[in-house]
């Protein structure tokens, strides 16, 4: 969190305490249409559009860890600019590793994640913003340029979630692009 201690809210834990937990998000992230709260549409993609987009999003995380209070929550239970940034760089991992497993196997099944067993885990809230903003950066071109290798016929090849959600690469990355999108208007980007 903030280097100066002194200026530390309720909100705003040690690095080394956990802080509270986010509310569960029960978010239907595969929307096909424009998003209530982030204005994000996910119709309006052209498949060749991905990977910009991917590149664009995560410039606004690299640039918003350098604001002052990155890493101060703006409430108990509302994550801080460096935790939603630990939470897009690994976001982008997953998708990264579906998306080929969806280009090299026939229907594949998504191993489960837990994004706040993970956050917490990774201790997001006491990593270092710089390291994070480079992180962000490097997780973001693998995936766009995973993306930006799908070929025009490998578009509707399918894959699964756990929970049997069906995704084709195409739906896959309207759903990464509006995680990605909805997640820089959290941190106001």
């Amino acid at each position: 969190m903030s280097p100066d201690a002194g200026s530390r809210s309720p909100e705003t834990p040690e690095r080394s305490e956990p802080p509270v937990p986010p509310e569960p998000d029960d978010k239907d992230w595969t929307l096909e249409r424009v998003c209530r709260e982030c204005g994000f549409d996910t119709g309006g993609v052209g498949r060749s559009a991905v990977p910009a987009l991917v590149r664009d999003a995560m410039s606004r995380f690299s640039d918003a860890l350098e604001r002052p209070d990155a890493t101060r929550r703006p409430s108990a239970r509302t994550w801080s600019v460096l935790e939603y940034s630990c939470h897009v760089r690994d976001v982008c991992a997953i998708f990264t590793e579906r998306v080929e497993l969806m280009r090299s196997q026939d229907e594949p099944r998504f191993a489960d994640w837990d994004q706040d067993a993970t956050a917490l885990e990774g201790r997001y809230w006491s990593q270092d913003p710089h390291d994070v903003s480079g992180e962000v950066a490097a997780a973001a071109e693998v995936a766009a340029t995973a993306f930006g290798r799908v070929g025009a016929d490998e578009w509707p090849r399918r894959g699964f979630r756990s929970n049997g959600s069906e995704f084709t690469i195409d739906s896959l990355a309207r759903y990464f692009l509006h995680d990605l999108h909805h997640h820089v208007w959290d941190i106001g980007g």
